[in-house]
């Protein structure tokens, strides 16, 4: 799907360096998939304290 965006030269140019990727459209991509990692984190730590904690947990068994 082709789309025409007016991005900021600057800003893009920065990202493309700063990420090491050769291609604007790479760049364009790797920003999209980071914001939305990061918007869905932010949903995840809302969770925090409001879920039950379940008793039988051994968290010590974890450890090794």
């Amino acid at each position: 799907m082709a789309t025409n965006l007016s991005i900021d030269t600057n800003l893009l140019d920065e990202a493309l360096v700063i990420g090491g990727l050769t291609t604007k459209k790479d760049t364009v991509n790797q920003a999209l998939k980071e914001f939305v990692q990061r918007r869905k984190q932010r949903e995840i730590t809302s969770l925090f304290g409001n879920l039950p904690p379940d008793v039988d947990y051994n968290y010590k068994k974890g450890r090794k």
